[in-house]
């Protein structure tokens, strides 16, 4: 497939998932962006809506129905939830692959979805076939899959830190396990939001959707996939930070004894381009991903405690939306897992 690139699309490219995506794509060895979408947007060059992307791309934004999505090999949904379930199932019908960054697909227990989403699920025959894409954890589902449902970033940066201690259940079972995370305000989507004005967000601190958070209930199914009697105790509270890209797991959990978390982090990760577990006793800091696909991931034991302190990082729109949807195309496609994100984190 040298000679000849891939053609991929992008529906809804006009958010800041949408604008990582087609950053990503445009250093791909092998693949090239021939259609994005936008409603709104339509008609106007990608170059002048985006500036970073003058003299990268010469496309123009299409209303979906004008855009020939069915000749792509993939196409990204980046678009808000809701929309990805009903256009999904025609491309797929037509041969084409697809990663979807939204909700659509993630959880597979159809009322739970509509009790969390508010909406009624149009196409739930599909959700049955649908691959969770966190990359380390089903790299060989995916890697077979017809449609990626790409995690959330919460859940991205939750579930890479515990995937390793879950699968090898040494967790405590029926003890708490708290999930501590802070986001960015990118998080929040490119869109006229009171709460995300600089002066609203900027020098500013707080919890939100401390009464439940969407993230919850992905959270728990990956979880419940791995270990028994942990996800019942799982306790997630998400902060929003002054920052514009960036997320922080702190997580509190019980291990079963005689357990080295970072010994069994670090054989796990071992061949993981994308996961850095730290030397014991340090700190990940957001900075350190900057427009990165990477997860670092530290442990260690809090002092006169038996609790241990997994810390992880990820920038969010990097390994927890565009960049690990990249990935999961990567591994579908039978690409190295690293082509188009060995890009270095920015810093400062």
């Amino acid at each position: 497939m040298s000679h000849q690139k891939m053609k991929a699309g992008i529906v809804g490219a006009t958010g800041y998932t949408g604008v990582e995506l087609l950053r990503l794509l445009s250093a791909h060895p092998h693949v090239d962006v021939c259609a994005v979408t936008s409603r709104g947007e339509a008609g106007i060059a990608v170059a002048d809506y985006f500036p970073s992307l003058r003299g990268v791309y010469d496309l123009v934004f299409q209303t979906p129905d004008d855009a020939d999505l069915a000749s792509c090999d993939v196409v990204f949904f980046a678009t808000p939830n809701g929309v990805a379930m009903k256009e999904a199932p025609e491309l797929l019908a037509k041969g084409v692959r697809v990663v979807d960054l939204s909700a659509d697909y993630r959880i597979k227990d159809i009322p739970t979805w509509e009790k969390w989403y508010g909406m009624t699920h149009a196409s739930p025959e599909t959700v049955v076939e649908a691959v969770y894409g966190l990359s380390e954890m089903n790299r060989a589902e995916v890697a077979k899959a017809r449609l990626v449902a790409n995690p959330g970033c919460y859940p991205t940066c939750v579930s890479l830190a515990l995937l390793p201690l879950l699968k090898v259940g040494r967790l405590k079972e029926n003890m708490p396990l708290i999930a501590d995370c802070k986001s960015g305000v990118s998080g929040a989507g490119r869109k006229a939001n009171v709460g995300t004005l600089l002066c609203e967000a900027g020098d500013n601190f707080k919890a939100y959707g401390v009464g439940g958070h969407r993230h919850l209930p992905e959270i728990k199914q990956t979880i419940s996939g791995l270990q028994n009697g942990v996800a019942d105790g799982l306790v997630f509270v998400p902060h929003l930070t002054p920052m514009i890209r960036g997320m922080q797991a702190t997580m509190y959990v019980h291990l079963k004894e005689g357990t080295n978390p970072h010994e069994i982090l670090s054989g796990f990760y071992r061949d993981s381009a994308f996961v850095d577990i730290m030397p014991s006793g340090s700190t990940p800091e957001t900075r350190s991903v900057r427009g990165a696909n990477l997860c670092r991931i530290s442990v260690q034991q809090a002092p006169q405690s038996d609790v241990w302190i997994v810390l992880s990082v990820i920038d969010n729109l990097v390994k927890g939306a565009a960049g690990q949807a990249v990935q999961n195309m990567n591994i579908m496609f039978g690409f190295d897992e690293n082509a188009g994100l060995g890009n270095t984190p920015l810093l400062p």
